[in-house]
């Protein structure tokens, strides 16, 4: 606190230097702007320049770099008791593990779609996902669905049987992505852990599985990184950076605003990823493709109109799980 003089000799009143909820909630935009634009746009065009190297060579280092950074954060923010107390043998951990090889699954496949060209359909999987969740909220949690969010949840599965019946097979990217996210927020949603303690127990969970891939395709000589690629090499450590920061920014975004701000503003990376698709990389967008996706557009209004209105008017700052 520090005191301002007044005028006519009255006692300094204290001033907060504390920021206030409108200060907060600017902050929480910006933390929240940050980590959908980099999940929208800057991590697939990453990925993008990381297209001569196999998915899994790419997963691997994301590991194992994401595992390193992750370290270096908790080290300086001196939380290394909290990420040891994971480590003893528990129910948590055991969660963890599962939460591991979810999130495993869902960059492998999100990787792999991006550099084989289908961005759109990861589009698809992150705009379908909330809907997902709410299923998975009503089957495993008991949360009750309300009539709107029931219909959307009908129109949004409309919206993938469309696109099943336009190509001929299921979007499986899109579907496979959703659902490894959704289960993995139903997971990490039982799990007390803080993000980055539990972010960084994930990764270190999968670095020893990513570390022995990386040796053997070094031995077989099928390694791509530091092997005189130009950029390959500082690209491939980048990676890192962009699992574990956006991450972190949307922890201190959901600290610092409601979480239906919150869940409004994260339909900006599926839509960056969509402009991408289309507009950069020219991938295909028939009239099938905008008659499913206006469908879940529609389910996605639908649902976040009902959440909206089904909030108490008193609620605060989400806080982070």
């Amino acid at each position: 606190m520090k005191p301002v003089a007044s005028r006519g000799g009255r006692e300094p009143r204290p001033v907060s230097l504390a920021p206030t909820p409108e200060q907060r909630a600017r902050t929480g935009v910006l933390y929240a702007l940050a980590a959908f634009s980099t999940w929208g746009l800057l991590v697939p065009l990453h990925f993008k320049l990381l297209g001569e190297v196999p998915a899994l060579q790419i997963l691997s280092h994301r590991i194992v770099w994401g595992s390193l950074f992750a370290l270096a954060l908790i080290i300086a923010g001196r939380k290394s008791r909290a990420l040891r107390e994971v480590f003893v043998p528990s129910r948590r951990l055991a969660l963890l593990s599962l939460s591991a090889c979810l999130v495993g699954t869902n960059w492998l496949v999100y990787i792999w779609a991006v550099n084989a060209g289908h961005l759109v359909q990861t589009s698809l999987g992150y705009f379908i996902n909330p809907l997902v969740n709410v299923g998975l909220g009503t089957i495993f949690l008991r949360e009750h669905l309300r009539p709107a969010q029931v219909a959307a949840c009908l129109l949004s599965a409309a919206g993938v049987l469309i696109l099943a019946a336009s190509s001929g097979e299921m979007p499986w990217v899109a579907l496979t992505l959703a659902f490894s996210f959704g289960f993995y927020g139903l997971v990490r949603k039982l799990v007390p852990v803080e993000p980055l303690v539990g972010f960084c127990v994930e990764s270190l969970l999968l670095t020893p599985l990513a570390l022995g891939y990386l040796v053997l395709v070094l031995l077989q000589g099928s390694a791509v990184a530091f092997q005189g690629h130009g950029m390959l090499g500082p690209l491939l450590i980048l990676t890192g950076v962009t699992t574990a920061a956006p991450l972190i920014w949307f922890a201190a975004a959901a600290q610092r605003l409601m979480l239906s701000t919150v869940g409004l503003l994260q339909y900006l990376a599926p839509s960056g990823q969509l402009a991408l698709g289309v507009l950069v990389y020219r991938e295909k967008f028939g009239a099938a493709d905008a008659l499913a996706f206006s469908a879940i557009w529609v389910a996605l209004a639908i649902y976040t109109v009902s959440a909206l209105r089904s909030q108490p008017r008193s609620s605060g700052p989400a806080r982070g799980s």
